[in-house]
């Protein structure tokens, strides 16, 4: 599954923010207000009420995307400051208190406040950066510009691809919700597995190129080896923290500081992140947990097992257990990959590609599948990957037995044959036609498969 944590590798509209009345350094009060009213405010602060709409929504936007960036990047917390973001224009942006709001920017800033402007591809809101453009320049938008442009008939998006070029989107109804510190709540070390180390990994990888004494991590997967104590360890060193190998919050900040420096994502020219690179993670499961991607890969061990004289088989019951493991290991050391035991994905796809490999050279009947626990994923047109590849496997040999029921030629790809397949045995079964295999389609293919396959009950349908 792809690694999902809000405010981390995805963006939300944080119900509040924190401004800092004063440089970041100078003592000064914190106020907490809603994001709303503080674009308000920024806005009713930063343009005239009298420009042409295009104008406003167009600064509106670079003003919501640079407050986003500062939440975003944890820009002032990372660094041990409790608060988001400044009200100095030196630094940020700028904030009056108690100040009121004009109606004509209240009344857009409500209607895309949720909005925000990204580079194509990329995950982080684009520090918009901005100046007024008679009096001070920037590399970024000239607000008086966007005036001039405005009169001239172009549109918001077209003044922002003006400015920042025409590799930008504009991200629209983000989600909303609670802004907190992205730090887990309790230290990482040696022994974890989380996607919270998954990031970590990746993150001192993209720090390693700028810091080469710090070691890469070869195929980070979530594991809190102990590769990564080493890289975590060389990077305390660098940066002058206790060099303990446990990301504990100072560290885990210092990680993220850091990685906002060397990729440039609080500035205008980021180098971003890529969203295509949003990493996958496998948890690790609990000892006796029954699932069913390593239910999976057990079979794909036994079909290999009567290849690989040096793959053991294993018992077909989810665990990931030490025998499990064992042969995990020898496939991977037999066919030259990283020696983990991790069902990783370049494991987990090396081994599918070998089983189907070997499994396309055989007629159906020859193909003994075992008895899979429903995966927890729909089906459908479109689907690809090894789950599927089984379902046409089940519905290739239940159409050999049973007349009038085509096969779903296995490729591991769910398309209209598969799609039709499905169909034709909804129907044959009494089960609601819809083409889509979800568990109780899934129940049932494997349970007409096990009673033709090694059973007896050909003869009562």
């Amino acid at each position: 599954m792809s690694v999902s944590i809000p405010g981390l590798t995805s963006v939300i509209i944080p119900n509040a923010i924190t401004v800092h009345l004063g440089a970041p350094q100078e003592p000064a009060e914190n106020v907490t207000v809603s994001f709303l009213d503080y674009i308000k405010n920024v806005a009713s602060s930063e343009l005239y009420p009298t420009w042409p709409e295009s104008a406003l929504r167009a600064n509106i936007y670079a003003i919501i995307s640079i407050a986003l960036n500062r939440v975003f990047t944890e820009w002032y917390r990372s660094r041990g400051y409790n608060f988001d973001i400044t009200n100095t224009t030196q630094y940020d942006q700028a904030f009056v208190r108690n100040r009121g709001f004009f109606d004509s920017i209240s009344a857009i800033v409500d209607d895309i406040f949720n909005s925000y402007i990204t580079r194509e591809g990329q995950l982080e809101p684009l520090y918009a950066q901005f100046c007024d453009g008679r009096i001070s320049q920037c590399d970024g938008m000239y607000q008086w510009g966007t005036v001039d442009l405005a009169n001239q008939g172009y549109i918001p998006y077209e003044i922002l691809q003006y400015y920042y070029g025409d590799n930008i989107s504009l991200v629209t109804d983000a989600p909303i919700g609670e802004a907190y510190e992205t730090f887990p709540g309790t230290p990482l070390q040696l022994g974890d597995s989380n996607e919270y180390v998954l990031l970590i990994q990746l993150g001192l990888n993209t720090i390693s190129t700028n810091y080469p004494a710090i070691p890469r991590i070869q195929q980070p997967d979530g594991n809190f080896n102990s590769a990564t104590q080493q890289s975590v360890e060389e990077f305390q060193s660098i940066f002058n923290l206790p060099v303990t190998g446990i990301v504990d919050k100072g560290t885990w900040y210092s990680i993220r500081n850091i990685y906002t420096a060397v990729t440039n994502l609080a500035e205008l020219t980021s180098r971003g992140i890529p969203i295509s690179e949003i990493p996958e993670y496998t948890p690790v499961p609990e000892p006796g947990e029954v699932v069913p991607r390593v239910q999976l890969v057990q079979y794909f061990i036994n079909v290999l097992s009567a290849y690989y004289d040096t793959i053991p088989a294993v018992d077909i019951n989810g665990i990931l257990d030490a025998t499990t493991r064992t042969a995990i290991m020898e496939f991977q050391k037999t066919i030259g990959l990283p020696v983990n035991g991790n069902i990783d994905e370049q494991t987990w796809n090396a081994m599918y590609n070998s089983v189907s490999g070997i499994l396309d050279t055989l007629p159906p009947s020859a193909i003994a599948l075992p008895n899979l626990i429903y995966p927890g994923i729909v089906y459908e047109v479109g689907s690809e990957g090894p789950g599927v590849y089984i379902i046409q496997q089940y519905l290739s040999y239940i159409s050999s037995v049973l007349e009038g029921l085509p096969p779903a030629d296995p490729d591991g790809i769910y398309g209209p044959v598969t799609e039709n397949a499905v169909r034709q045995f909804q129907e044959y079964f009494g089960i609601d036609v819809t083409g889509v295999v979800d568990e109780y389609t899934w129940n049932r293919i494997v349970t007409i498969y096990r009673g033709l396959r090694f059973g007896n009950i050909r003869n009562s349908i």
